[in-house]
């Protein structure tokens, strides 16, 4: 026996302090033969897949823990990357399969399959090293759940802010017309009692009876006019400030109706506004306030855009638990550009010209017709007229 050659006593030795360590390894570890049979195997590859160490040996390792893919289907051994080692020579490393306990369940794994060469050189295996990375998943899967979570908060959160910014746009846009409006629409007033004062005080003298009462009846309009206009930035608040309640009461809708075109501000002398109901009476429970605001608005814009010659007509109708009111007109009509912001406060149409008004009108309706859950609706055409559609739920 040579000198340098290990002794039977070394040999041993060395097989022992071998196989120490790889019982101590806490990776799967296990031996293949070309066959694909186990030839050795470590306690923790054992444990991971709950199969006795006795009972592995010489068993082919693909059909005890590498039979099928994560979705069940069957994975064949020709596949299977752990057995390309055989083919190649070439160390395989993957990071996304699954292992199979003997009880049928899986975990997911990551492992090494690396070829075993012998003294010459041949080819005799392969050792495959393995680890359950189920914990480090879960862990990936919660941070992946937190970072989408996360993005869908900024996300959300930029969202709002764009949608604040708008607002903030909006409302900047709204108060400059609001300025504008209530600057040229109060001094044009002002400006018309001014110079009745200023000519009643000038030619007092002058001036017959019927002349200074023609002043006086100006000023008492205008005034009317202002008053108009505070009175619905008021409403416009209360509604937006949510203070605003449906206070119902018993009344006759028909004769409301016909005494609300009866007042003085609707009087039309050539082409007086006619009304139109079958029913003598409709009792029902409204709130007067709201109703004689919705009423009066569209009427009063109906006079406002229809020359005196030409006809509006408020129309009546009962239909099941429902009150329809119509207010038709034959006036300048609603350019179809404009419908869409018909409702919003201080818009006008682009054909108005010169003639006064504020924009909050139409916006006070639509909002007092939401306050007493109905619906209302336009149809117009331009040179021809405009209908208005109030329907209201009886209470």
């Amino acid at each position: 026996m040579a000198l340098d050659e290990p002794t039977e006593q070394q040999l041993e030795q060395l097989r022992r302090q071998q196989q120490l360590i790889l019982n101590a390894v806490g990776e799967g570890v296990y031996g293949l033969d070309l066959d694909g049979n186990v030839t050795f195997v470590n306690p923790a590859a054992a444990a991971m897949i709950d199969w006795p160490m006795g009972e592995l040996i010489g068993k082919s390792m693909h059909a005890v823990l590498h039979h099928s893919h994560p979705d069940g289907s069957t994975y064949r051994r020709e596949d299977c990357p752990i057995y390309a080692a055989f083919q190649d020579g070439s160390v395989r490393r993957i990071t996304d399969e699954v292992f199979w306990r003997k009880d049928g369940t899986s975990f997911p794994v990551e492992y090494i399959s690396t070829p075993m060469h012998d003294e010459e050189g041949q080819l005799i295996g392969a050792v495959v090293t393995f680890r359950d990375i189920t914990k480090r998943r879960w862990a990936e899967d919660v941070l992946q759940r937190a970072n989408e979570e996360l993005e869908q908060k900024v996300e959300e959160r930029t969202a709002r802010l764009r949608q604040a910014n708008h607002q903030l746009r909006e409302l900047s846009e709204m108060r400059s017309r609001f300025v504008a409006m209530v600057c040229h629409e109060f001094r044009n007033p002002l400006n018309n009692i001014a110079l009745s004062v200023s000519s009643l005080n000038r030619y007092d003298t002058q001036l017959t009876p019927d002349d200074k009462a023609n002043y006086l009846v100006n000023i008492n309009a205008n005034v009317e006019r202002m008053t108009q206009m505070i009175d619905d930035i008021l409403v416009i608040g209360k509604i937006e400030a949510k203070v605003l309640e449906v206070n119902p009461e018993p009344m006759d809708v028909v004769a409301f109706c016909q005494a609300l075109i009866a007042e003085r501000e609707y009087l039309r002398p050539q082409q007086p506004i006619a009304f139109g109901c079958r029913s003598r009476q409709l009792p029902a429970m409204f709130d007067r306030r709201l109703l004689r605001s919705i009423l009066s608005n569209l009427l009063s814009n109906a006079i406002r855009y229809t020359p005196d010659d030409q006809a509006i007509r408020l129309k009546l109708a009962k239909r099941q638990n429902q009150l329809i009111f119509q207010v038709q007109d034959e006036g300048i009509g609603i350019p179809a550009e404009d419908r869409r912001d018909l409702f919003e406060p201080f818009h006008r149409g682009r054909n108005v010209s010169n003639i006064p008004g504020t924009g909050l009108g139409l916006s006070i309706v639509k909002q007092f017709v939401d306050l007493l859950q109905g619906t209302i609706e336009v149809s117009s055409r331009v040179d021809q007229g405009t209908t208005f559609t109030v329907r209201l739920p009886l209470v």
